[in-house]
């Protein structure tokens, strides 16, 4: 018999995925790479102004491209986009919503201008999750997640974890398999 708890199994679960798989990969993003758009037409963060979707979501210089809901077929997303997803929508919003932290949403989020910027809101969300759920001890993972989730407000708020590791593995591997394609497509011959 181990001392795990629910908690702390939640909590390795997706601290595993992050240490061993998703982070490391995100060293040496470089800007070319994060503002790449491997498609016409993607959706990506961008100045102010200069976006072409039917909504520019972001408080600051820099935007979101955005529509809801999304046309069909949704647009290809970039590096920055998806970064942006997971940093507000996945992250952010939930930290504000059970955790202490400032509100926010995409419309009202300053979006990173460089990959480095991001990398830090990415780092400084995630902290900040991972130390909330901590907080929840095992009595607070089966509080009702609440009317910040909408349909899903009486679900527990370990649901609501599991659903969250699960948005960080998918959405960050995607941003990983973005990397090999821009590594693979901007070869310099030689």
């Amino acid at each position: 018999m181990t001392d795990q708890t629910w908690n702390s199994l939640l909590r390795d679960q997706i601290d595993w995925h992050w240490t061993h798989q998703l982070r490391d990969r995100l060293d040496g993003l470089g800007d070319d790479e994060y503002f790449w758009e491997p498609a016409p037409d993607s959706w990506n963060v961008r100045p102010r102004g200069t976006g072409t979707a039917p909504v520019q979501a972001g408080s600051g210089a820099m935007t979101i491209d955005f529509a809801f809901p999304p046309p069909d077929p949704a647009p290809l997303t970039t590096i920055a986009w998806r970064l942006g997803h997971v940093i507000v929508g996945v992250l952010a919003m939930r930290n504000a919503a059970h955790f202490g932290r400032a509100p926010t949403d995409y419309q009202s989020f300053e979006y990173a201008p460089t990959a480095a910027a991001a990398l830090a809101q990415l780092d400084e969300e995630y902290a900040t999750w991972l130390a909330g759920v901590e907080s929840l001890g095992e009595a607070g993972l089966s509080r009702p997640s609440g009317k910040a989730e909408g349909p899903y407000a009486e679900l527990p708020l370990a649901a609501l974890v599991l659903h969250i590791n699960r948005e960080l593995i998918h959405h960050l591997s995607e941003v990983c398999l973005l990397r090999d394609l821009y590594l693979h497509t901007n070869r310099k011959a030689g």
